[in-house]
Formats: structure tokens, sequence, C-alpha cells
């Protein structure tokens, strides 16, 4: 039987980046893995991640995320994780040469959009996003307020 929260391709999703919809436009996404101590695996099972300010670096070659929260596990005592530490990302060296290249040219960023359950492994989806400006946000928010209307006048839902 699926949790509520597990899609019908056995995506469970943990956490998501909704406020980086909200401040970025997003050129590129990408699936990658994530390094993980066993403390950690618990409290991802749980919930208890935030992905809110945190972002994606390239050095030397290797994916970095910094700024992921993942709480506390209660039954690792000494052996417990440093719940915001750096975590280093699985991909491709390709993929990671070709991210490194557009952030460090064009003058994106990298930000992760959310964590989640595949076929019982912890994927993160990561996004190259370049930064929205005021007046692009308060059009977003117009289009979706619009968008919000126009389906309540239709009787459906958007």
């Amino acid at each position: 039987m699926k949790s509520k929260k597990q899609s019908a391709d056995g995506i469970k999703i943990i956490a998501a980046n909704r406020k980086a919809h909200h401040d970025y436009f997003i050129v590129e996404k990408l699936e990658v893995g994530i390094a993980l101590v066993g403390s950690e695996l618990r409290p991802c099972r749980e919930g208890k991640v935030t992905l809110k300010d945190s972002y994606v670096e390239e050095e030397a070659g290797q994916l970095w995320l910094y700024d992921m929260h993942i709480g506390s596990n209660p039954f690792s005592n000494r052996l417990d994780h440093e719940t915001e530490r750096k975590r280093r990302l699985l991909a491709h060296k390709n993929e990671i040469l070709k991210l490194g290249q557009k952030v460090r040219t064009s003058g994106m960023t990298m930000v992760p959009l959310k964590i989640y359950f595949k076929q019982g492994r912890i994927k993160l989806e990561i996004a190259l996003v370049k930064g929205k400006a005021k007046y692009d946000k308060r059009e977003s928010i117009a289009k979706k307020d619009a968008q919000r209307d126009l389906a309540r006048e239709l009787g459906g839902r958007y």
C-alpha cells in the first residue's frame, strides 16, 4: 500500500523548496544522488529536512550542498551528525563540469528544488537558476492570481 505522499512512479517527496520557484527563473534541472551518513537516514524518513536557504556549489570537480538542515536522530547518541554540514552530491563528471561552467560564465547559481526517495535511494533535484527582479515576482504572482480566479469561475481546479 502506498503512503499518501508517494506517487505512482515510486517517488516519495521528503521536502521541497517552494520558495525557489518564487525567487528564481529555473533554467535547467538535474537529478543527483546525495552522500549521507547513517544517522541522517531516519530524520529523512520522518521528513525532518529543510531546504530553505540551501545552495549548491562546484568545487574541484565535485558538487557540494550547503545549509540543508537534516534534524538530529535521537537514537544515534554520540554518533549523531552535524545538522547543517556540507554534503557531497553524486553526479557524472561531465554534468558537474557543464553546470560549473555555466555558473562561472553566466552568473547563475544552483539551488536544490526537492529531496525525495526514489526506488529506496535518496535523490535530490537541483536546478540552475537565475534570480528574479522584484517586478518579475509581482508579475508571476499576478499571473497565478488570474489563473486562480479563472479556475474559480469555471468551477474547476487549476
